[in-house]
């Protein structure tokens, strides 16, 4: 999801941070002066280009109930996969600076103004994605200017990390690190086994790059499921945050709230709903829905109606009724009850929930019960429900190849008329 209609606003971006965490930028050579010297500097000898990090496998992706391919493995493409020719399309589209370094093997990933391309490094044959960004269009340059101020300031494992960046007049080339273990919900419902301490373990490792990014004066603004990704496909990879289109970064001494209204409904949270100024917990609460998620594989607000699905989080009120909570510890519940608070000030930081009993101990006092069959079968009931009501929705309007990200948005006209009918409700 690339984007946040005209709602989204971007920070303006430090002048006093040095870039040395990439490795090399080529700017436009028909361009007098590089318009992204201000977030990325060529630091020439700031490491050799196509350096090592990491050394990931392309992984057979599990086949999503939505994918009409099946789920084609990234390194496998079958000759006879449209796929096929949509590579070469993009081929030949990159600025050739980019294919004399890196040969494209596999699209893997669109978003509004974007596409993500996994690519191999010619001399050191060393996998990367790479993420090609059209800036001719307004929406596109502030998602590629909101990423190029997060990505180039951080350096943490829990957090996807950029190489290098080519520019054009038109797009912008982001190298980055290539996560080949899937998304967090497609390893989970392969997996034959998910337990309570499983689950802290994931949580520990977003909560470590969560808090990481706080310390900087970055919020995320869009943590999702389909945003944490596993590094490699081996049982003992890391998770990494990717997608900062959304991110807000505030530097030491800036106002620190935030009043942009952007996100993706179901993981929103009730202060950027009735349109308040609003602070790095908004991330936390977007943690609680992912918490809640990945101990039953059902959302704790869901709604197909919009009103309907942001009264739900206004009130804040959900239940633990259903497989599989009766297995479910009360001290889990209890970590997710203390993040999922509707008043900010009340809300556990990232620091705080990396301290919780539940998170500490590694779920050591809860059931070992393996709760992966009704994880699983609750994750996929509701993706083929997704799925069902997207078709629905796409035989009575005329058809597109790809659903718009723009429709999992907020939409500030909805928040405007929810606002001035609760925002009594919410103040009381």
């Amino acid at each position: 999801m690339m984007g946040c209609g005209t709602s989204k606003v971007l920070p303006e971006p430090p002048k006093d941070v040095q870039l040395d965490l990439v490795k090399k930028v080529e700017s436009f050579v028909g361009q007098k002066t590089d318009k992204y010297e201000h977030f990325i500097k060529d630091r020439g000898s700031g490491g050799k280009a196509g350096e090592k990090v990491g050394s990931p496998s392309p992984t057979q992706a599990v086949p999503h109930p939505c994918s009409p391919a099946g789920g084609v493995p990234h390194g496998h493409q079958d000759p006879s996969d449209p796929r096929r020719n949509k590579v070469a399309k993009y081929r030949a589209k990159f600025d050739p600076r980019v294919t004399a370094k890196y040969d494209i093997k596999a699209l893997i990933g669109r978003g509004s103004f974007s596409r993500v391309v996994r690519v191999e490094h010619r001399s050191t044959k060393q996998p990367y994605a790479i993420k090609m960004i059209e800036t001719k269009y307004r929406e596109g340059r502030e998602v590629c200017e909101s990423e190029l101020n997060v990505l180039r300031r951080v350096r943490h494992t829990n957090i996807i990390q950029l190489i290098e960046v080519f520019e054009t007049q038109e797009r912008v080339y982001m190298v980055m690190e290539l996560a080949t273990g899937g998304e967090l919900f497609d390893r989970i419902i392969a997996k034959g086994s998910f337990t309570e301490r499983d689950a802290t373990r994931v949580l520990q490792m977003v909560l470590d790059g969560v808090k990481y990014l706080h310390t900087l004066g970055i919020t995320h603004r869009d943590l999702k499921p389909e945003n944490l990704l596993y590094y490699h496909p081996g049982t003992d990879s890391k998770i990494m945050i990717t997608d900062f289109g959304l991110a807000s970064t505030r530097k030491k001494g800036d106002e620190c709230l935030m009043k942009t209204t952007c996100g993706t409904p179901e993981y929103i949270a009730p202060e950027i709903l009735v349109r308040k100024p609003y602070s790095n917990a908004v991330d936390m609460w977007a943690l609680g829905v992912i918490s809640y998620i990945l101990l039953s594989g059902t959302m704790p607000f869901e709604d197909e109606n919009r009103t309907r699905l942001y009264r739900q989080i206004l009130k804040g009120k959900y239940s633990y009724s259903g497989e599989p909570w009766p297995s479910v510890s009360n001290l889990a519940k209890d970590f997710i009850d203390r993040v999922l608070t509707v008043d900010p000030g009340e809300r556990m930081t990232a620091g705080q929930a990396l301290k919780h009993p539940w998170i500490v101990s590694m779920a050591a006092s809860s059931s070992m019960k393996n709760l992966h069959r009704s994880i699983s079968q609750n994750l996929l009931k509701r993706a083929s429900s997704r799925c069902q009501s997207t078709k629905s929705a796409q035989s009575t309007r005329s058809s597109r190849s790809t659903r718009s990200n723009k429709s999992r948005r907020v939409r500030e006209r909805e928040l405007r008329e929810l606002n001035l009918r609760y925002q009594q409700q919410y103040n009381g």
